[in-house]
């Protein structure tokens, strides 16, 4: 497939589809696109195209990214009356970089197949700063033949690009990988509490644990957001929320025990009860200081 122009479409410009739609045009490709809210500026005024419908960014493009928030966005975008897949004609290519479930996936894909079309799954890791700096972790699920061809645009958007394994897997790391996240960002935030409460520094703290195996990118960068107290959503809670509520419902299908992945969202839930679904998931810490009656502000008592 000839990468030097092509005709693209992207469903979905959010905090995150925004910025990875501009990598796409700057790198002077046609773009098509639909979003449900308002265009953003820079890619209203550039040489994109904006569709009335999902149906009409799949009729003009050849390769369509999708980047919505859950399971029922995808399956609206791609199925509905005027949905991508009713725009679609043989050989086009469907990528959905959402976050959903592996199950939905590989129903999506094999319906998207019918149509004589290829899929990729392909969700995203890296947040806000990620996508704008087109440094995601782009893990892929679909045939190696359609990734290779889609690869190009991967490497405009990320820079740790894998193949997985099949439709459903690129979904499947993807809630593996929140897990993680999910399980340090807790604790982080209890040892920096425990630090704070015990009368030490944790700002000086967390730069002495930068040093050595504690280490970690959610220390370095959400350990700053909390002790900073800064909390404006670059990955908000709501999404980290319903990524846990795949491994969770998931885990249950396979008989598998993932308790620490509870109560991490458990505190997910307890900052939602707070008001705080749009918070960046940095914030789970303030479920702990909500609980502990103490925050990394305060000064310890004596």
């Amino acid at each position: 497939m000839n990468t030097d122009r092509m005709k693209l479409g992207f469903v979905g410009l959010g905090i995150m589809g925004a910025p990875m739609c501009e990598h796409l045009i700057k790198a002077a490709h046609k773009l098509f696109v639909h979003t449900r809210g308002r265009v953003p500026e820079a890619i209203a005024k550039s040489d994109a195209t904006v569709c009335t419908s999902q149906r009409g960014v799949a009729e003009r493009a050849d390769i369509v990214f999708i980047m919505v928030p859950d399971t029922a966005d995808v399956e609206n975008v791609l199925f509905s009356e005027r949905g991508v897949a009713a725009g679609l004609s043989k050989g086009k290519i469907v990528v959905d970089m959402s976050s959903i479930s592996p199950v939905a996936t590989k129903d999506f894909a094999r319906r998207i197949n019918e149509l004589g079309c290829e899929y990729l799954d392909a969700p995203v890791s890296g947040g806000e700063v990620g996508a704008r700096n087109a440094t995601l972790s782009i893990m892929v699920g679909g045939a190696e033949s359609v990734f290779e061809q889609v690869r190009p645009l991967f490497e405009l958007m990320g820079k740790n690009i894998n193949l997985v394994g099949g439709n459903g897997d690129g979904q499947t790391a993807k809630v593996a990988n929140q897990v993680i996240v999910a399980l340090n960002i807790q604790a982080v935030a209890e040892a920096l509490l425990f630090a704070a409460r015990a009368g030490a520094d944790p700002a000086r703290v967390r730069a002495a644990l930068m040093g050595g195996f504690a280490s970690s990118k959610v220390l370095e960068v959400h350990g700053e957001r909390m002790i900073r107290r800064a909390f404006e959503p670059g990955f908000r809670i709501g999404l980290h929320q319903k990524d846990l509520k795949l491994a969770l419902s998931s885990a249950r299908q396979l008989g598998l025990a993932m308790p620490n992945t509870a109560t991490a969202q458990e505190m997910f839930n307890a900052c939602v009860a707070q008001g705080g679904q749009a918070w960046d998931h940095s914030a789970l810490v303030r479920a702990l200081e909500r609980l502990s009656n103490f925050e990394l502000g305060q000064a310890a008592p004596t």
